[in-house]
Protein backbone atom coordinates (compact mmCIF):
# COMPACT_ATOMS: atom_id res chain seq x y z
CA UNK A 1 0.00 0.00 0.00
CA UNK A 2 2.67 2.40 1.23
CA UNK A 3 4.89 1.60 -2.26
CA UNK A 4 1.15 2.05 -4.66
CA UNK A 5 0.89 5.78 -2.62
CA UNK A 6 4.52 6.40 -3.25
CA UNK A 7 4.34 5.47 -7.13
CA UNK A 8 1.34 8.05 -6.99
CA UNK A 9 2.92 10.36 -5.84
CA UNK A 10 6.46 10.27 -7.85
CA UNK A 11 3.91 10.52 -10.88
CA UNK A 12 2.06 13.44 -9.77
CA UNK A 13 4.97 15.18 -9.03
CA UNK A 14 6.23 14.23 -12.77
CA UNK A 15 3.30 15.53 -14.13
CA UNK A 16 2.95 18.66 -12.37
CA UNK A 17 6.90 18.86 -13.15
CA UNK A 18 5.52 18.59 -16.92
CA UNK A 19 3.04 21.43 -16.32
CA UNK A 20 5.91 23.82 -14.94
CA UNK A 21 8.11 23.23 -17.94
CA UNK A 22 4.86 23.53 -20.57
CA UNK A 23 4.24 27.17 -18.44
CA UNK A 24 7.68 28.31 -19.02
CA UNK A 25 7.68 26.95 -22.80
CA UNK A 26 4.70 29.53 -23.25
CA UNK A 27 6.12 32.28 -21.49
CA UNK A 28 9.20 32.19 -23.23
CA UNK A 29 7.40 31.37 -26.65
CA UNK A 30 5.00 34.52 -26.03
CA UNK A 31 8.27 36.66 -24.94
CA UNK A 32 10.26 35.69 -28.55
CA UNK A 33 6.79 37.58 -30.00
CA UNK A 34 7.00 40.45 -27.77
CA UNK A 35 10.66 40.27 -28.21
CA UNK A 36 10.26 40.82 -32.17
CA UNK A 37 7.95 43.19 -32.10
CA UNK A 38 10.11 45.23 -29.32
CA UNK A 39 12.50 45.28 -32.04
CA UNK A 40 10.32 46.49 -34.81
CA UNK A 41 9.34 49.22 -32.40
CA UNK A 42 12.98 49.86 -32.66
CA UNK A 43 13.42 50.91 -36.15
CA UNK A 44 12.92 54.60 -37.71
CA UNK A 45 10.01 53.60 -39.59
CA UNK A 46 7.63 52.87 -36.77
CA UNK A 47 8.55 56.61 -35.21
CA UNK A 48 7.58 57.52 -39.22
CA UNK A 49 4.62 56.37 -39.08
CA UNK A 50 3.78 56.45 -35.81
CA UNK A 51 0.93 58.77 -36.12
CA UNK A 52 -0.43 56.99 -39.25
CA UNK A 53 -1.09 54.32 -37.57
CA UNK A 54 -3.27 55.84 -34.71
CA UNK A 55 -4.99 57.98 -37.83
CA UNK A 56 -5.44 54.99 -39.73
CA UNK A 57 -6.93 52.99 -37.03
CA UNK A 58 -9.16 56.26 -36.23
CA UNK A 59 -10.47 55.92 -39.76
CA UNK A 60 -11.87 51.97 -39.17
CA UNK A 61 -14.18 52.68 -35.99
CA UNK A 62 -17.71 52.88 -35.57
CA UNK A 63 -19.04 56.53 -35.34
CA UNK A 64 -19.58 56.25 -31.33
CA UNK A 65 -15.97 56.24 -31.06
CA UNK A 66 -14.55 58.58 -33.10
CA UNK A 67 -14.36 61.61 -29.71
CA UNK A 68 -12.48 58.73 -28.12
CA UNK A 69 -9.97 58.48 -30.82
CA UNK A 70 -10.62 62.06 -32.33
CA UNK A 71 -8.99 63.03 -28.89
CA UNK A 72 -6.36 60.48 -28.19
CA UNK A 73 -4.91 61.55 -31.61
CA UNK A 74 -4.69 65.13 -30.63
CA UNK A 75 -2.68 64.26 -27.65
CA UNK A 76 -0.14 62.22 -29.45
CA UNK A 77 0.72 64.59 -32.15
CA UNK A 78 1.50 67.04 -29.54
CA UNK A 79 3.51 64.31 -28.04
CA UNK A 80 4.81 62.29 -30.76
CA UNK A 81 8.56 62.09 -30.08
CA UNK A 82 7.40 60.81 -25.60
CA UNK A 83 4.91 58.30 -26.99
CA UNK A 84 7.32 56.80 -29.37
CA UNK A 85 9.77 56.31 -26.62
CA UNK A 86 7.27 55.30 -23.93
CA UNK A 87 6.23 52.31 -26.24
CA UNK A 88 9.70 51.10 -27.37
CA UNK A 89 11.09 50.83 -23.78
CA UNK A 90 7.90 49.46 -22.31
CA UNK A 91 7.95 46.59 -24.83
CA UNK A 92 11.25 46.29 -24.65
CA UNK A 93 10.88 45.66 -20.73
CA UNK A 94 8.05 43.22 -20.99
CA UNK A 95 9.75 41.02 -23.54
CA UNK A 96 12.87 40.90 -21.18
CA UNK A 97 10.92 40.22 -18.44
CA UNK A 98 8.59 37.17 -20.30
CA UNK A 99 12.26 36.03 -21.47
CA UNK A 100 14.41 35.68 -18.26
CA UNK A 101 11.38 35.38 -15.91
CA UNK A 102 12.12 38.59 -14.47
CA UNK A 103 9.71 40.11 -11.95
CA UNK A 104 6.90 38.04 -13.40
CA UNK A 105 4.08 39.87 -11.52
CA UNK A 106 4.96 43.26 -12.61
CA UNK A 107 5.50 42.00 -16.22
CA UNK A 108 1.88 40.55 -16.72
CA UNK A 109 0.37 43.43 -14.67
CA UNK A 110 2.34 45.99 -17.15
CA UNK A 111 1.70 43.17 -20.39
CA UNK A 112 -2.13 43.58 -19.72
CA UNK A 113 -2.56 47.20 -18.90
CA UNK A 114 -0.19 47.77 -22.28
CA UNK A 115 -2.38 45.44 -24.53
CA UNK A 116 -5.53 47.26 -23.57
CA UNK A 117 -4.32 50.53 -24.14
CA UNK A 118 -2.58 49.49 -27.38
CA UNK A 119 -6.13 48.18 -28.22
CA UNK A 120 -7.89 50.94 -27.56
CA UNK A 121 -6.31 53.47 -29.10
CA UNK A 122 -4.83 51.82 -32.10
CA UNK A 123 -6.96 48.88 -32.91
CA UNK A 124 -10.24 49.09 -31.37
CA UNK A 125 -13.64 47.44 -33.93
CA UNK A 126 -11.46 47.87 -36.70
CA UNK A 127 -8.02 48.93 -37.01
CA UNK A 128 -5.09 49.41 -40.15
CA UNK A 129 -4.85 45.72 -39.76
CA UNK A 130 -8.30 44.81 -41.87
CA UNK A 131 -9.28 47.87 -43.52
CA UNK A 132 -13.22 48.30 -43.43
CA UNK A 133 -13.51 45.18 -41.89
CA UNK A 134 -14.76 44.65 -37.97
CA UNK A 135 -12.64 42.86 -35.25
CA UNK A 136 -11.10 42.79 -32.24
CA UNK A 137 -7.68 43.36 -33.08
CA UNK A 138 -5.00 41.43 -31.63
CA UNK A 139 -3.85 43.93 -29.17
CA UNK A 140 -6.69 42.63 -26.99
CA UNK A 141 -6.05 38.66 -27.38
CA UNK A 142 -2.43 39.65 -26.06
CA UNK A 143 -3.81 40.71 -22.83
CA UNK A 144 -6.17 37.66 -22.50
CA UNK A 145 -2.87 35.55 -22.99
CA UNK A 146 -0.90 37.44 -20.10
CA UNK A 147 -3.97 37.24 -18.14
CA UNK A 148 -3.79 33.38 -18.66
CA UNK A 149 -0.13 33.40 -18.11
CA UNK A 150 -0.81 34.79 -15.01
CA UNK A 151 -3.33 32.83 -13.72
CA UNK A 152 -1.71 29.44 -14.93
CA UNK A 153 1.09 30.48 -12.95
CA UNK A 154 -0.64 31.19 -9.51
CA UNK A 155 -1.87 27.79 -9.29
CA UNK A 156 1.84 26.37 -10.17
CA UNK A 157 3.75 28.84 -7.79
CA UNK A 158 7.81 29.22 -8.13
CA UNK A 159 9.14 27.71 -11.32
CA UNK A 160 12.90 27.16 -11.23
CA UNK A 161 12.90 28.49 -15.25
CA UNK A 162 13.07 31.92 -13.99
CA UNK A 163 15.04 34.12 -12.50
CA UNK A 164 12.72 35.28 -10.23
CA UNK A 165 12.76 31.74 -8.61
CA UNK A 166 16.84 32.11 -7.81
CA UNK A 167 17.00 36.02 -6.66
CA UNK A 168 14.10 35.04 -4.38
CA UNK A 169 15.95 32.12 -2.95
CA UNK A 170 18.59 34.55 -2.01
CA UNK A 171 16.26 37.43 -1.08
CA UNK A 172 13.10 36.30 0.06
CA UNK A 173 11.48 39.50 -0.08
CA UNK A 174 12.00 39.44 -3.54
CA UNK A 175 9.16 36.28 -3.83
CA UNK A 176 6.69 38.99 -2.32
CA UNK A 177 7.58 41.48 -5.04
CA UNK A 178 7.97 39.33 -8.24
CA UNK A 179 5.96 35.80 -7.83
CA UNK A 180 2.65 35.70 -8.93
CA UNK A 181 1.36 32.68 -6.92
CA UNK A 182 0.51 33.38 -3.03
CA UNK A 183 2.75 32.53 -0.04
CA UNK A 184 1.53 29.15 0.71
CA UNK A 185 1.84 28.15 -2.89
CA UNK A 186 5.71 29.20 -3.69
CA UNK A 187 6.84 28.12 -0.63
CA UNK A 188 6.37 24.53 -1.07
CA UNK A 189 9.27 22.60 -2.91
CA UNK A 190 9.52 22.60 -6.34
CA UNK A 191 8.42 19.77 -8.43
CA UNK A 192 11.31 17.13 -9.11
CA UNK A 193 12.55 17.91 -12.53
CA UNK A 194 14.53 14.91 -14.29
CA UNK A 195 16.65 14.60 -17.29
CA UNK A 196 13.30 14.06 -19.21
CA UNK A 197 12.50 17.56 -18.04
CA UNK A 198 15.41 19.15 -18.92
CA UNK A 199 15.90 17.75 -22.37
CA UNK A 200 12.14 19.04 -22.86
CA UNK A 201 12.76 22.28 -21.25
CA UNK A 202 16.50 22.24 -23.75
CA UNK A 203 14.30 21.63 -26.62
CA UNK A 204 11.38 24.31 -26.19
CA UNK A 205 14.44 27.00 -26.08
CA UNK A 206 16.15 25.61 -29.47
CA UNK A 207 12.38 26.01 -31.28
CA UNK A 208 12.09 28.97 -29.46
CA UNK A 209 15.27 30.51 -30.94
CA UNK A 210 14.82 28.87 -34.21
CA UNK A 211 11.14 30.57 -34.38
CA UNK A 212 12.78 34.02 -33.56
CA UNK A 213 15.40 33.98 -36.23
CA UNK A 214 12.62 32.79 -38.74
CA UNK A 215 10.20 35.73 -37.50
CA UNK A 216 12.85 38.30 -37.41
CA UNK A 217 14.05 37.40 -40.90
CA UNK A 218 10.41 37.66 -42.06
CA UNK A 219 9.84 41.08 -40.25
CA UNK A 220 12.81 42.23 -42.28
CA UNK A 221 11.77 40.91 -45.39
CA UNK A 222 8.11 42.18 -44.93
CA UNK A 223 8.79 45.57 -42.72
CA UNK A 224 11.89 47.15 -44.09
CA UNK A 225 10.26 48.15 -47.67
CA UNK A 226 10.17 51.78 -47.93
CA UNK A 227 6.63 53.67 -48.52
CA UNK A 228 5.20 52.85 -52.00
CA UNK A 229 2.14 54.13 -53.67
CA UNK A 230 0.45 50.88 -52.45
CA UNK A 231 1.74 51.28 -48.72
CA UNK A 232 2.85 54.67 -48.48
CA UNK A 233 -0.90 54.90 -46.74
CA UNK A 234 0.48 53.46 -43.69
CA UNK A 235 2.98 56.39 -43.28
CA UNK A 236 2.17 60.10 -41.41
CA UNK A 237 0.93 62.35 -44.12
CA UNK A 238 0.62 66.03 -43.52
CA UNK A 239 -3.31 65.59 -44.88
CA UNK A 240 -3.54 62.78 -41.98
CA UNK A 241 -2.68 64.75 -39.14
CA UNK A 242 -4.21 68.42 -40.18
CA UNK A 243 -6.57 70.58 -38.31
CA UNK A 244 -10.23 69.72 -39.76
CA UNK A 245 -10.31 73.76 -39.27
CA UNK A 246 -9.82 75.98 -42.70
CA UNK A 247 -6.56 77.70 -43.13
CA UNK A 248 -6.03 80.91 -41.23
CA UNK A 249 -4.84 82.98 -44.35
CA UNK A 250 -4.63 81.90 -48.08
CA UNK A 251 -1.67 82.77 -50.14
CA UNK A 252 -1.86 85.41 -51.71
CA UNK A 253 -2.70 84.95 -55.46
CA UNK A 254 -3.21 88.31 -57.25
CA UNK A 255 -0.05 89.11 -59.44
CA UNK A 256 1.49 91.68 -57.76
CA UNK A 257 2.65 95.30 -60.13
CA UNK A 258 5.02 95.66 -62.04
CA UNK A 259 8.36 95.68 -60.05
CA UNK A 260 9.04 99.25 -61.66
CA UNK A 261 7.92 101.28 -64.81
CA UNK A 262 11.23 102.18 -65.86
CA UNK A 263 13.97 100.72 -68.54
CA UNK A 264 15.17 98.78 -65.30
CA UNK A 265 14.13 96.53 -62.57
CA UNK A 266 15.83 95.54 -59.25
CA UNK A 267 15.35 92.05 -58.14
CA UNK A 268 16.42 91.06 -54.68
CA UNK A 269 16.41 87.35 -53.72
CA UNK A 270 17.17 85.53 -50.05
CA UNK A 271 17.55 81.93 -49.62
CA UNK A 272 16.56 81.27 -45.95
CA UNK A 273 15.17 78.52 -44.35
CA UNK A 274 11.83 79.05 -42.64
CA UNK A 275 8.42 77.25 -41.35
CA UNK A 276 5.88 76.83 -43.92
CA UNK A 277 1.97 76.06 -43.60
CA UNK A 278 1.56 73.06 -46.11
CA UNK A 279 -2.19 72.21 -45.16
CA UNK A 280 -4.66 73.42 -42.10
CA UNK A 281 -1.99 73.43 -39.15
CA UNK A 282 0.72 71.53 -40.37
CA UNK A 283 4.14 73.08 -40.80
CA UNK A 284 6.99 71.82 -43.09
CA UNK A 285 10.76 73.02 -42.21
CA UNK A 286 11.84 74.33 -45.50
CA UNK A 287 14.09 76.17 -47.64
CA UNK A 288 12.74 78.91 -49.24
CA UNK A 289 13.25 82.37 -51.40
CA UNK A 290 12.28 84.76 -49.20
CA UNK A 291 10.78 82.95 -46.06
CA UNK A 292 7.52 82.03 -48.27
CA UNK A 293 6.70 78.73 -50.72
CA UNK A 294 6.51 79.49 -53.38
CA UNK A 295 8.69 82.61 -53.00
CA UNK A 296 7.57 86.27 -54.24
CA UNK A 297 6.00 86.42 -57.47
CA UNK A 298 8.23 88.62 -59.69
CA UNK A 299 7.05 90.82 -62.15
CA UNK A 300 8.11 92.59 -64.56
CA UNK A 301 7.97 93.66 -68.72
CA UNK A 302 9.84 92.15 -71.66
CA UNK A 303 13.03 94.27 -72.66
CA UNK A 304 13.43 95.27 -69.22
CA UNK A 305 17.14 94.94 -67.48
CA UNK A 306 16.58 93.19 -64.40
CA UNK A 307 19.58 93.55 -62.01
CA UNK A 308 19.70 89.95 -59.73
CA UNK A 309 20.80 89.93 -56.38
CA UNK A 310 20.61 86.16 -54.69
CA UNK A 311 21.96 86.17 -51.25
CA UNK A 312 22.25 82.85 -49.44
CA UNK A 313 21.09 83.29 -45.68
CA UNK A 314 20.63 79.49 -45.21
CA UNK A 315 22.85 76.70 -43.65
CA UNK A 316 24.33 75.38 -47.22
CA UNK A 317 25.02 76.09 -50.86
CA UNK A 318 21.82 77.49 -53.02
CA UNK A 319 21.83 79.47 -56.41
CA UNK A 320 19.12 81.11 -58.14
CA UNK A 321 17.69 79.80 -61.73
CA UNK A 322 15.28 81.64 -63.52
CA UNK A 323 14.33 80.49 -67.05
CA UNK A 324 13.17 83.79 -67.86
CA UNK A 325 16.77 84.69 -68.64
CA UNK A 326 19.37 83.71 -71.04
CA UNK A 327 22.56 83.84 -69.89
CA UNK A 328 25.74 81.83 -68.89
CA UNK A 329 24.69 79.64 -66.18
CA UNK A 330 27.83 78.89 -64.66
CA UNK A 331 28.26 83.03 -64.22
CA UNK A 332 24.61 83.59 -62.99
CA UNK A 333 23.44 80.45 -61.52
CA UNK A 334 26.67 79.47 -59.72
CA UNK A 335 26.01 78.09 -55.89
CA UNK A 336 27.16 80.48 -53.29
CA UNK A 337 27.83 79.46 -49.86
CA UNK A 338 26.37 80.57 -46.54
CA UNK A 339 26.49 84.33 -46.12
CA UNK A 340 27.71 84.79 -49.95
CA UNK A 341 25.87 86.80 -52.76
CA UNK A 342 25.15 86.58 -55.91
CA UNK A 343 24.85 89.43 -58.46
CA UNK A 344 24.15 89.34 -62.29
CA UNK A 345 22.47 90.99 -64.95
CA UNK A 346 20.15 89.97 -67.86
CA UNK A 347 17.47 91.54 -70.41
CA UNK A 348 13.96 89.96 -70.38
CA UNK A 349 13.47 88.86 -73.89
CA UNK A 350 10.57 86.68 -73.56
CA UNK A 351 7.28 87.53 -72.45
CA UNK A 352 5.68 84.49 -70.32
CA UNK A 353 5.47 82.64 -67.25
CA UNK A 354 8.18 81.18 -66.07
CA UNK A 355 9.71 79.31 -62.86
CA UNK A 356 12.37 80.40 -60.74
CA UNK A 357 14.60 77.55 -58.70
CA UNK A 358 17.54 76.94 -56.74
CA UNK A 359 19.66 75.06 -59.15
CA UNK A 360 22.24 73.73 -56.26
CA UNK A 361 22.66 70.13 -56.59
CA UNK A 362 20.88 67.82 -56.21
CA UNK A 363 18.03 69.90 -57.71
CA UNK A 364 15.19 67.52 -56.90
CA UNK A 365 16.41 68.52 -53.38
CA UNK A 366 16.36 71.54 -53.17
CA UNK A 367 13.03 72.12 -55.20
CA UNK A 368 11.13 69.61 -53.77
CA UNK A 369 12.26 71.20 -50.35
CA UNK A 370 10.76 74.60 -51.42
CA UNK A 371 13.04 76.67 -53.51
CA UNK A 372 11.28 77.96 -56.36
CA UNK A 373 8.88 80.61 -57.36
CA UNK A 374 7.52 82.63 -60.41
CA UNK A 375 8.42 85.11 -62.66
CA UNK A 376 5.69 86.96 -65.25
CA UNK A 377 7.44 89.02 -68.46
CA UNK A 378 4.75 91.40 -69.97
CA UNK A 379 4.75 91.37 -73.48
CA UNK A 380 5.49 94.50 -75.57
CA UNK A 381 2.58 93.45 -77.53
CA UNK A 382 -0.26 93.37 -74.30
CA UNK A 383 -2.47 90.54 -74.33
CA UNK A 384 -6.25 91.02 -73.96
CA UNK A 385 -6.71 93.09 -71.42
CA UNK A 386 -7.68 90.79 -67.96
CA UNK A 387 -10.21 92.14 -65.03
CA UNK A 388 -8.43 89.52 -62.42
CA UNK A 389 -5.10 88.19 -63.14
CA UNK A 390 -3.97 85.45 -60.52
CA UNK A 391 -0.86 83.43 -60.31
CA UNK A 392 -0.84 79.54 -59.50
CA UNK A 393 2.38 77.89 -58.65
CA UNK A 394 1.60 73.65 -58.79
CA UNK A 395 4.42 72.27 -56.66
CA UNK A 396 4.55 68.58 -54.75
CA UNK A 397 5.32 68.05 -50.94
CA UNK A 398 7.39 64.96 -49.97
CA UNK A 399 7.07 64.82 -46.71
CA UNK A 400 8.52 62.23 -43.28
CA UNK A 401 7.25 63.32 -39.61
CA UNK A 402 9.86 65.42 -37.23
CA UNK A 403 7.35 65.63 -34.79
CA UNK A 404 3.88 65.94 -34.02
CA UNK A 405 2.90 68.76 -36.97
CA UNK A 406 6.13 69.22 -38.15
CA UNK A 407 7.50 67.87 -41.23
CA UNK A 408 10.35 67.89 -42.97
CA UNK A 409 11.41 66.40 -46.68
CA UNK A 410 11.80 62.98 -47.41
CA UNK A 411 14.63 62.28 -50.37
CA UNK A 412 13.48 58.96 -51.20
CA UNK A 413 10.00 59.98 -51.38
CA UNK A 414 11.42 62.52 -54.21
CA UNK A 415 12.88 59.96 -56.02
CA UNK A 416 10.70 57.54 -55.97
CA UNK A 417 7.55 60.33 -56.92
CA UNK A 418 5.07 59.56 -54.80
CA UNK A 419 3.54 63.06 -53.01
CA UNK A 420 2.13 63.65 -49.65
CA UNK A 421 0.37 66.37 -51.28
CA UNK A 422 0.13 68.43 -54.40
CA UNK A 423 -0.48 72.31 -54.08
CA UNK A 424 -1.69 75.06 -55.67
CA UNK A 425 0.51 78.33 -54.02
CA UNK A 426 2.37 75.95 -51.23
CA UNK A 427 -1.09 75.02 -48.68
CA UNK A 428 -3.17 72.08 -49.69
CA UNK A 429 -6.72 73.01 -50.64
CA UNK A 430 -6.67 76.86 -49.73
CA UNK A 431 -8.63 78.26 -52.26
CA UNK A 432 -10.95 75.54 -51.57
CA UNK A 433 -11.00 76.97 -48.06
CA UNK A 434 -10.45 80.87 -49.51
CA UNK A 435 -11.90 80.58 -52.95
CA UNK A 436 -10.66 83.07 -55.40
CA UNK A 437 -13.49 85.48 -57.33
CA UNK A 438 -14.33 86.91 -60.38
CA UNK A 439 -17.80 88.30 -61.55
CA UNK A 440 -19.89 86.73 -64.45
CA UNK A 441 -18.12 88.04 -68.18
CA UNK A 442 -14.65 89.29 -66.46
CA UNK A 443 -11.90 87.57 -68.15
CA UNK A 444 -10.20 85.77 -65.33
CA UNK A 445 -5.98 84.95 -66.02
CA UNK A 446 -4.12 82.75 -64.50
CA UNK A 447 -0.79 82.82 -64.85
CA UNK A 448 0.27 78.79 -64.04
CA UNK A 449 3.94 77.59 -63.66
CA UNK A 450 4.13 73.87 -62.94
CA UNK A 451 7.04 73.54 -60.40
CA UNK A 452 7.02 70.17 -59.55
CA UNK A 453 9.85 69.20 -59.23
CA UNK A 454 8.51 65.97 -60.81
CA UNK A 455 4.85 65.61 -61.47
CA UNK A 456 3.12 66.97 -64.73
CA UNK A 457 -0.16 68.94 -64.53
CA UNK A 458 -3.26 68.87 -66.24
CA UNK A 459 -4.67 72.48 -65.58
CA UNK A 460 -9.04 71.88 -65.82
CA UNK A 461 -12.05 74.37 -64.27
CA UNK A 462 -14.50 72.39 -63.87
CA UNK A 463 -17.68 73.61 -65.56
CA UNK A 464 -15.77 75.94 -67.51
CA UNK A 465 -13.68 76.39 -70.87
CA UNK A 466 -10.29 78.57 -71.30
CA UNK A 467 -11.18 81.00 -73.55
CA UNK A 468 -7.70 81.46 -74.93
CA UNK A 469 -4.43 79.49 -73.89
CA UNK A 470 -1.22 81.31 -73.56
CA UNK A 471 1.73 78.74 -74.10
CA UNK A 472 3.68 81.91 -73.89
CA UNK A 473 3.45 85.03 -73.86
CA UNK A 474 2.50 85.94 -77.90
CA UNK A 475 -1.22 86.73 -78.02
CA UNK A 476 -1.21 85.02 -81.91
CA UNK A 477 -0.19 81.71 -80.43
CA UNK A 478 -3.29 81.71 -78.54
CA UNK A 479 -5.66 78.78 -78.80
CA UNK A 480 -9.08 77.95 -77.71
CA UNK A 481 -11.85 75.66 -77.42
CA UNK A 482 -9.30 74.53 -74.58
CA UNK A 483 -10.98 72.41 -71.09
CA UNK A 484 -7.54 70.66 -69.78
CA UNK A 485 -4.62 71.83 -70.67
CA UNK A 486 -0.69 69.65 -69.84
CA UNK A 487 1.70 71.62 -68.33
CA UNK A 488 5.38 69.89 -68.19
CA UNK A 489 7.50 70.50 -64.35
CA UNK A 490 9.05 73.69 -64.98
CA UNK A 491 6.78 75.10 -67.67
CA UNK A 492 4.68 77.72 -67.41
CA UNK A 493 1.33 78.95 -69.21
CA UNK A 494 -0.94 81.71 -69.37
CA UNK A 495 -4.83 81.00 -69.30
CA UNK A 496 -7.77 82.92 -69.72
CA UNK A 497 -11.27 81.76 -68.18
CA UNK A 498 -14.80 83.67 -68.95
CA UNK A 499 -17.73 82.45 -66.51
CA UNK A 500 -20.91 83.17 -67.53
CA UNK A 501 -22.92 81.97 -65.43
CA UNK A 502 -22.65 82.37 -61.50
CA UNK A 503 -21.03 79.61 -59.51
CA UNK A 504 -18.38 78.21 -57.69
CA UNK A 505 -15.87 76.59 -60.10
CA UNK A 506 -13.79 73.73 -59.14
CA UNK A 507 -9.71 74.93 -60.48
CA UNK A 508 -8.30 71.01 -60.47
CA UNK A 509 -5.04 69.14 -61.29
CA UNK A 510 -7.33 66.80 -63.41
CA UNK A 511 -4.97 64.28 -62.19
CA UNK A 512 -7.34 62.64 -59.58
CA UNK A 513 -4.92 61.77 -57.16
CA UNK A 514 -3.16 65.17 -57.55
CA UNK A 515 -6.78 66.62 -57.16
CA UNK A 516 -7.35 64.43 -53.85
CA UNK A 517 -4.00 65.23 -52.17
CA UNK A 518 -4.27 69.04 -52.13
CA UNK A 519 -4.19 70.40 -56.08
CA UNK A 520 -7.55 71.73 -56.07
CA UNK A 521 -9.67 75.65 -55.12
CA UNK A 522 -12.53 77.29 -56.48
CA UNK A 523 -12.98 80.30 -58.44
CA UNK A 524 -16.36 81.77 -57.15
CA UNK A 525 -18.27 83.66 -59.60
CA UNK A 526 -20.92 85.99 -58.62
CA UNK A 527 -23.30 88.63 -60.62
Amino acid sequence: MTEALSSDSVEERRTFGWLVVTAAGVRAAFGILMAIDAWLKWRPAFAAHYVGYLQNAMNGQPPWLAAWYNFWLRIVIQHTSFFVLATRLIETAIAIGLLLGLARRITYIAGALFSLLIWSTAEGFGGPYTSGATNLGPALMYALVFVAIALFERLLGSTPYSLDYYIGRQFPRWRSIAEWAPRRVWERPPPTLDMDHQLAALGAIIVAVALAFASLGSATATKAAPPTPQNAEAAVSPLSIASGAPVAHAVPAELPPLISNGDTAAVTLVATDAKVEIASGVQFDAWTFGGTVPGPFLHVRQGQLINVTFINNGNMTHSIDLHAAQIDPSVAYRSANPHEKVEFSFVAQTPGAFIYHCGTAPVLQHIGNGMFGAIIVDPVQPLPPADVNYVLVQSEWYTQQVSGTEMSGDYQKMLNMTPDEVVFNGVAFQYSQHPLTAKVGQRVRFYFVDAGPSLYSAFHIIGGMFAAVYPDGDANHAQTGVSVYTIAPGQGVIFDAIMQQPGKYPIVDHSMRDMMIGAMGVLSVSQ
